[in-house]
């Protein structure tokens, strides 16, 4: 249709036919890849006239486009596995034309397959292995060669000084694609079959789960089990076994094509070793299947398929497979889950919610950034306005009924979402409804997390409207007022230390007075730490810093830019004054007493500190862990900080280590061209060696730099691990002497925390485990809390 258009058009002179004809074959590639691109999408015709048609326009133009549409089609194969049928049986449609055409294609997938293991990308290679299998339906690939790679993948749990990531994911690719192809392998090889599922049964008897309460959205089985992923699905694959391999949610467009593909000749794999182990071979984690709703909380309509029947596999892992495709369009995206194949023989709203909660809560990390996931759900409450707002709100009374079981990571993750969201829909909720947490001791969880929620809100609106929008009964839940504390602002009885010294100070800052002007000022601020006859006035001064720092704060109290540009303009006095352990950690202490009310300004200004190098993050950790800071230690925006704090640790030995691998190879580069121009002449030889000195003291220095900030870093983990370890061995020895039970709201909370640390920063931590495990997670800790580390070890076994 396009090429014959392009060839009618008038000839208005040579020249821009000439263009035209130089564009045409870019314009067909575009229209081909348009074309495979769309097809299933919106038509008013059926989905098998558009393959047949699309099957024939292809078939046309392989003569020309042959390579362009081998490329499209491994790409889609890899890309949108959510039409994996629809693009199998067009790539059986074409195999059926031209054998071919089918075997180059089959040939291109393996190579695809083999370069996206090498290159660690193992949710693409899952979805290249699954559409190979779907080829076996669509009789272009034969089924004992199939069953050929299941027993190669299989044999890796054969292998050994392997971690068990590795054989979980082999076991994990031929289970999930059995939905798609178990009932044809069966027909052809049930000897062969049946063995398999021999070896797969005793792998998964043998294999560690240490790792599984780690991972756990909720700690209770009731009412929903929180399975591990691999034993849910054999159990999902062992009942579509029994249930003869009938199942009824997937698209199988091939059927109607039946007489046409059975005529056409198969193709046999080529043989399928995976790729040897390797040291930076990175597996995809284990994670725990996330179960919120059954066919009970669906009422009316289509009944919810059982947790261990394969149609619900099939439905979240495509529901799944369309946000990884759409993420980045949430209205794409959410139009796309709405209009998912075969939604009215299921509850679909449920599932897309429970879908979506699944990965927002997965642990170790979500698989996209939190906010997009309240983005799209927004889109979905606009979309679907009668229906979707309603079990969105089933769904979060759900989750405030479970939140005493339920992990405090994915706390932090509702209390985030759970704002934003009541942020677009004008902060309405029943809050009534959850009066119940009213009665309990604000540190439970219920009460807890409402009062984070309203301290989020307050961030996205502002604190007389939070007071507004919930029932006066709620008083003892709302935020504080966000004002600061200035402690020199009123004359007393008894008049504080340092009260003149601020006047004097606040005085010099008002009149525009300089750094110097500043610290020769408070040179006449007592030290309550020395003596009167200690001539040593450079010490340690806690009050010089009370005085300085209150003051500058209370004057830049105005708002955040008011804070930033006095804390830059006073840059060298701040230094000055924290230009030890002590004074740093004072000034952090002095910050917190002063915006105490104010938990939004604390981390923004803390972040500052750590900018502009006047705290370190060591300094941030053992303030966090201080005394002081126990009154919040369990407060959402206390580990926002810390967390913050590690990234810009882990993102500073990045830069620096990034700065000396780009040194290091301009110096390749340039000694590999002086040996290509050695026969050049020698002043430009000279030139090049005073280069190459340059380079090789610069990647000197970038070493020391880079060994320095490992250390810092590796010092910053062992300061938190070390205070988290104290922390809970007191509570332990606490409770063992008073005879308590050990499981308080406090230990839940800060055990979990310390999960959090080891799972967010995993990679990073992962370097430094064998000093972890000489210095601190020894075999002499106490076991509750030695459990969290070998829960963390076992998560890459």
């Amino acid at each position: 249709m396009s090429r014959r258009r392009h060839s009618d058009e008038g000839d208005a002179g040579s020249q821009p036919h000439k263009r035209r004809r130089t564009s045409e074959p870019i314009e067909i590639e575009d229209r081909l890849e348009s074309l495979i691109c769309r097809v299933g999408e919106k038509s008013t015709s059926s989905l098998e006239s558009n393959l047949e048609g699309l099957a024939g326009v292809l078939e046309a133009d392989l003569p020309n486009y042959k390579g362009k549409i081998l490329r499209i089609l491994c790409a889609v194969a890899r890309l949108l596995p959510e039409k994996l049928t629809v693009y199998t049986t067009l790539v059986g449609l074409l195999n059926a034309r031209n054998y071919n055409f089918g075997g180059e294609f089959v040939e291109a997938m393996i190579r695809q397959l083999k370069e996206t293991l090498k290159s660690n990308l193992y949710s693409e290679a899952l979805y290249l292995v699954r559409f190979l299998n779907d080829l076996v339906n669509c009789h272009v690939i034969a089924a004992p060669s199939m069953v050929a790679m299941f027993e190669n993948f299989v044999s890796v749990t054969q292998e050994e000084d392997i971690p068990q990531v590795r054989s979980d994911w082999y076991v994990y690719a031929v289970l999930s694609s059995l939905p798609w192809v178990g009932k044809e392998l069966y027909e052809k090889k049930d000897v062969e079959m049946d063995r398999l599922f021999n070896q797969i049964e005793g792998y998964l008897k043998q294999r560690q789960k240490t790792h599984v309460p780690m991972l756990q959205v909720w700690t209770a089985e009731k009412p929903h089990p929180q399975e591990e992923y691999l034993d849910c699905l054999w159990a999902q694959v062992q009942k579509l076994k029994k249930d003869r391999w009938q199942e009824r949610h997937i698209l199988r467009p091939y059927i109607a094509f039946d007489s046409v593909l059975c005529e056409a000749l198969q193709h046999n794999l080529p043989p399928f070793t995976p790729p040897a182990h390797s040291d930076d071979a990175v597996y995809p984690m284990p994670h725990v299947v996330f179960r919120m709703f059954d066919y009970t909380d669906a009422p009316e309509g289509p009944v919810m398929p059982g947790s261990h029947s394969v149609e619900r596999f099939v439905i979240e892992e495509n529901l799944h497979c369309i946000i990884k495709s759409h993420w980045r369009e949430r209205k794409t995206c959410a139009a796309q889950l709405l209009s998912y194949p075969g939604k009215n023989k299921i509850p679909l709203n449920y599932h897309i919610v429970e879908v979506i909660f699944g990965e927002l809560f997965q642990l170790p990390s979500p698989p996209h950034i939190d906010v997009m996931y309240t983005a799209l759900l927004i889109e979905l409450c606009k979309l679907q306005p009668g229906s979707l707002p309603q079990v969105l709100a089933q769904a979060t009374e759900m989750m405030y009924m479970r939140l005493d079981t339920m992990n405090t990571i994915c706390i932090d993750r509702l209390i985030n979402w759970f704002s934003h969201h009541l942020s677009n829909f004008q902060f309405r909720w029943s809050w009534d409804d959850w009066a119940d947490c009213l009665t309990q001791d604000i540190e439970k969880p219920k009460p807890k997390f409402v009062k984070e929620v309203l301290e989020k809100c307050m961030r996205l609106s502002y604190h007389q409207r939070i007071v507004d929008i919930v029932p006066p009964s709620f008083s003892a839940l709302i935020p504080a007022n966000p004002v600061c504390s200035y402690k020199y602002e009123e004359e007393t009885e008894c008049p504080l230390p340092g009260l003149a010294m601020a006047t004097t100070v606040s005085n010099a800052i008002k009149n525009r007075a300089s750094n110097e002007e500043i610290l020769i000022v408070l040179k006449d601020v007592p030290n309550p730490n020395q003596d009167d006859d200690d001539d040593e006035g450079d010490g340690f001064n806690p009050l010089k810093i009370e005085v300085f720092l209150q003051t500058l704060l209370h004057l830049a109290a105005k708002s955040f830019s008011h804070s930033f540009s006095a804390l830059a303009k006073f840059h060298e006095v701040l230094k000055n004054l924290t230009d030890s352990d002590e004074g740093k950690l004072h000034i952090l202490r002095v910050l917190y007493e002063f915006w105490r009310n104010h938990p939004q300004m604390i981390s923004v200004l803390v972040d500052k500190l750590i900018r502009t190098q006047i705290v370190d993050c060591a300094a941030v950790a053992n303030w966090i862990f201080s005394p002081e800071m126990a009154h919040d230690f369990t407060r959402f925006y206390v580990w926002e900080i810390l967390h913050s704090t590690i990234r810009k640790m882990n993102k500073h030995v990045q830069k620096i280590q990034k700065e000396l691998d780009e040194a290091k190879e301009k110096l390749e580069k340039q000694q590999n061209k002086k040996q290509r121009d050695s026969g050049d002449e020698e002043d430009m030889e000279k030139n090049s060696e005073d280069e190459e000195g340059q380079l090789e003291e610069q990647i000197e220095r970038l070493q020391e730099k880079v060994e320095s900030a490992q250390s810092e870093q590796k010092n910053l983990f062992l300061v938190i691990f070390q205070r988290f370890i104290m922390l809970l061995t007191e509570h332990l020895v606490r409770c063992e002497t008073s005879g308590v039970d050990i499981n308080t709201t406090w230990y839940k909370n800060c055990i979990e925390r310390l999960q959090q640390i080891f799972l967010m920063h995993h990679v990073i931590i992962q370097q430094y485990m064998g000093t972890l495990e000489n210095l601190l997670f020894t075999a002499e800790l106490d076991h509750h809390i030695l459990a969290v580390y070998q829960q963390f070890c076992a998560l890459q076994l």
